[in-house]
């Protein structure tokens, strides 16, 4: 098994860093306190996270919409990409046209940003999506449930209002594509073979955005 998530921590990169995550320690054994106690403050669309369509739509789907086996996903697809512009459609699409199997229910894709993930280049100048790239999947591969990637967002930081179009589209409550953003792909190409992914969300009750422990099953 591989963990394709991260670890979060105070050093944490967030989109536009205009967020952080936080940890104070309340109770501490080292100061004369019987046990350590911890509170965090952060927003939940940091690290490794899943979109869910609330996170645009006052009556879109939460995360108790969604059953358990939602999350376990058994036929992956891993496309891995060279991009120049900041903004991926046609190159991502063509890839995919060569494709002729349809029946993937997830979608990662690998821009190699994660290696950029501590410079200031991981959040400022990240790679976005296309929205047109929703409709392709929809059309095209239909049982795809999940697009996950390893750019800290769909919408590129220097094209904000093409990001939040792309936003609405994949989260469409009529029927969504959930975002899995900021993945941890450094240790994997589009040339390995997973049995399994599991996507195992922080179940928060009506919330927008969830941090997720993303679990990668190798084949034997």
């Amino acid at each position: 098994m591989l963990f394709l998530s991260y670890i979060l921590d105070e050093h944490t990169p967030a989109y536009g860093n205009k967020n952080k995550f936080v940890q104070i320690k309340k109770s501490d054994i080292l100061k004369g306190d019987v046990a350590n106690d911890t509170t965090i403050s952060t927003t939940v669309h940091i690290g490794t996270h899943i979109d869910m369509p609330y996170h645009f739509y006052e009556k879109g789907q939460t995360v108790k919409d969604f059953n358990a086996d939602f999350w376990v996903f058994k036929k992956p697809l891993i496309v891995e990409i060279v991009q120049e512009e900041l903004i991926i459609n046609e190159k991502l699409t063509a890839r995919l046209k060569n494709i002729t199997d349809i029946g993937y229910d997830i979608l990662i894709v690998k821009t190699g940003i994660c290696n950029s993930r501590n410079s200031e280049k991981f959040w400022k100048e990240n790679y976005g999506f296309h929205g047109d790239i929703y409709n392709f999947l929809i059309e095209n591969f239909p049982s795809i449930r999940v697009f996950g990637f390893d750019s800290i967002s769909v919408s590129s930081f220097q094209n904000r209002e093409l990001g939040r179009e792309s936003h609405k589209r994949f989260l469409n409550p009529q029927k969504p594509i959930l975002l899995l953003e900021d993945m941890d792909l450094r240790s994997i190409s589009e040339n390995v073979q997973f049995k399994e992914i599991i996507v195992s969300p922080f179940r928060i009750s009506q919330c927008d955005g969830l941090p997720c422990t993303v679990f990668g099953i190798l084949h034997d």
